[in-house]
């Protein structure tokens, strides 16, 4: 069941007696429990009939009793259990999601991973619980992720300042999330952000960004690239050396498939590729500059450079030395 699915549920007042939150994705997981917290129980009923026990600290003994407690002066309880993973043996919560009491919701935050799905506990789960099992989002998700966000809430964002702010931070979507409100915090009266925006409220540059040196390279231009660098060199958090080559290994390497597609078909490049439509023709233009059997070699390359971050078989090289020297290879590997 979608976690959407849950708080709707719960808005309407329909509630099942166990939930069991897990897997690699903790925003998804956050929201469910966050709302569980704040929201299932009025204020005054919280006092009494809310408990939350964190699973590095908590002994499972503890869990049970308070789940099979009654709640006082209320129709139900809330028992939430954080941080679940941490907890000793676990599998002892096995008894009571087997037969839970209806007036005790019972939330369980299992992040990182998942129950072994040959365990009886897993088993029990699949029948007497709500279960959400979550993934870790890719990144060809998070600019149309992060456009539905902003449509839901009324608003609308520039395709660019989109880009500009996945590539930044990655696929975290709870600073997302934060970044988005604080935009909207300082939107005022209008309903569209754009690049001025990001660059006002986060903190991200409009010009000197992860996207915009990654749109310098697959355009070739060499120029731009290099004042880039250096702009990166005297401002070492606008984009990092460890955010970079990532950016520009996903992009060749989309790139790279999209001459597997052997298409020129936008529509079929953006679904099989998983590339948003709007950036297509960028990827488009990039193949002019770069042939087939050249962007393997790229690559290659940028692998190679990656490895000299972490220091195998750099020289002592600086984060701008090692960048504007990929850049003259990457450039000089696309000639044809």
């Amino acid at each position: 069941m979608p976690t959407s699915k849950i708080i709707t549920n719960w808005k309407n007042n329909v509630y099942d007696a166990v939930y069991w939150l897990e897997g690699e994705e903790p925003f998804y997981i956050d929201q469910v429990v966050e709302y569980a917290e704040k929201h299932l129980l009025a204020e005054a009923e919280q006092a009494f009939n809310l408990t939350i026990f964190y699973g590095k600290d908590a002994d499972w003994t503890q869990v049970l009793n308070a789940c099979k407690r009654y709640p006082v002066f209320a129709e139900k309880q809330v028992v939430i259990l954080k941080e679940a993973q941490h907890m000793g043996q676990i599998e002892k919560l096995l008894s009571y999601i087997e037969n839970p009491l209806r007036s005790t919701i019972f939330i369980v935050a299992h992040k990182d991973k998942n129950v072994d799905g040959r365990s009886a506990l897993a088993k029990a789960l699949k029948t007497k619980a709500v279960v959400v099992s979550t993934k870790k989002m890719y990144d060809n998700k998070l600019p149309e992720w992060v456009m539905n966000w902003v449509a839901e809430r009324g608003y609308q964002i520039s395709p660019k300042a989109v880009q500009i702010i996945v590539d930044h931070i990655g696929n975290d979507l709870s600073r997302i999330q934060n970044e988005l409100e604080k935009l909207i915090v300082n939107l005022g009266d209008r309903k569209k952000m754009t690049e001025d925006d990001i660059e006002k409220y986060i903190g991200i540059s409009k010009e000197y960004n992860a996207f915009e040196f990654q749109d310098a390279v697959a355009q070739k231009n060499f120029s731009k690239a290099i004042k880039m660098i250096q702009y990166f060199e005297s401002n070492n958090k606008a984009a990092p050396i460890q955010l970079i080559l990532p950016t520009l290994y996903a992009f060749f390497s989309k790139l790279y498939a999209i001459y597997g597609l052997g298409t020129s078909d936008e529509r079929r490049i953006a679904s099989e590729v998983g590339i948003p439509p709007f950036l297509v023709k960028n990827y488009s233009a990039a193949a002019r500059h770069y042939a087939y059997g050249k962007v393997e070699h790229i690559l290659l390359l940028i692998q190679e450079y990656n490895l000299r971050v972490i220091g195998i078989n750099n020289a002592d090289n600086t984060d701008g030395d090692m960048l504007k020297e990929l850049v003259i290879k990457i450039m000089d590997t696309a000639s044809k």
